[in-house]
């Protein structure tokens, strides 16, 4: 699960120095929480520029802390991070919006744009504040393209034994490639994997950002492939994950196009794992934007038939 500092949790409450400085203590141990089990609470590069109380800036409320407190917390909200909105999801037009308020451009607006696109993402948040809720329930107002409203209900930590409690439970995150592998090879039952699949991602420096969005996409591929009725048509989660997920200009997964099917026809086609001489033609992928990574598969889909994960690695079709 990726993390974000929801920045609405910062709105002018703190009156008094000391109740600041109590909630960025408590703030920081979930930062410090999160690294612990291989995770980091990520921060918009603006959440500097907040204001804790009606008459103080968020620098200025830090300045007056003890230094050892200081230098941590300004080097998390100015120079290390990491921040979100360095690989930000969601655009200044979408309509997001919570109880009735926008919050697009908000970390809870990201927050749920990321779980709408299938990214398990969380908030944690300044307390006492107006967010000592959970879960977050994000709409996502698509009247303007003519498509219907979709929901996201987000959770928010804002005591740290919360937040490990749940990070105890969860499963790992890999650390290496090869732990990627082996999660998907153990997680992922709806999906046949060539022996080879993952060698192209031996060159690549590993990015645990990049392996989370790899699972990501393996985990809709794989629920897209067990979403067969008895007549060998798709369920309703099946049309809805092909909805969301396969349809649009931001869909995670879509078709190559022509001139690449023709220019990449050759690197684009790989050997059937279960018929070696047979070649597969697979222009079909997942898309990671991080490292410009693909995963690439057989298409279409069909009950009963399996589906074959061919490629994990940087983009084919690149010029």
């Amino acid at each position: 699960m990726e993390l974000l500092a929801n920045d609405l949790s910062i709105h002018e409450q703190f009156h008094d120095i000391a109740l600041f400085r109590d909630a960025l203590a408590r703030l920081m141990s979930m930062c410090t929480a999160a690294q612990r089990f291989d995770r980091e609470v990520r921060c918009n590069r603006m959440l500097v520029n907040a204001r804790p109380a009606p008459d103080m800036s968020m620098q200025q409320a830090i300045g007056s802390l003890p230094i050892n407190e200081r230098r941590a917390a300004m080097a998390w909200l100015t120079r290390a991070g990491p921040f979100w909105d360095d690989m930000r999801r969601h655009g200044a037009d979408d309509w997001l919006e919570c109880r009735g308020d926008i919050v697009t451009d908000s970390a809870v607006g990201e927050a749920a744009f990321r779980m709408l696109h299938g990214i398990e993402c969380g908030l944690v948040s300044f307390t006492p504040s107006g967010w000592d809720f959970t879960p977050v329930e994000v709409v996502w107002r698509r009247e303007a393209e003519k498509l219907e409203d979709r929901c996201a209900k987000v959770d928010n930590w804002w005591d740290a034994g919360a937040l490990e409690d749940m990070l105890r439970k969860a499963a790992p995150p890999p650390t290496s490639w090869n732990e990627l592998r082996q999660a998907s090879a153990n997680r992922f039952e709806n999906l046949t994997f060539a022996k080879d699949c993952f060698e192209p991602l031996d060159g690549v420096p590993f990015a645990g950002s990049s392996a989370m969005r790899l699972l990501v996409l393996l985990d809709l591929l794989n629920r897209l492939a067990g979403a067969f009725d008895t007549d060998g048509g798709r369920t309703a989660e099946g049309q809805r994950i092909y909805r969301d997920y396969f349809t649009g200009d931001k869909a995670l997964f879509s078709d190559s196009s022509d001139t690449e099917k023709r220019d990449f026809r050759e690197k684009l086609t790989f050997l059937h794992p279960d018929s070696p001489g047979k070649p597969l033609f697979c222009p079909w992928h997942g898309k990671e934007s991080h490292k410009t990574l693909r995963l690439h598969f057989s298409w279409p889909m069909q009950a009963g038939e399996p589906v074959y994960v061919v490629y994990a690695g940087p983009k084919i079709t690149k010029r």
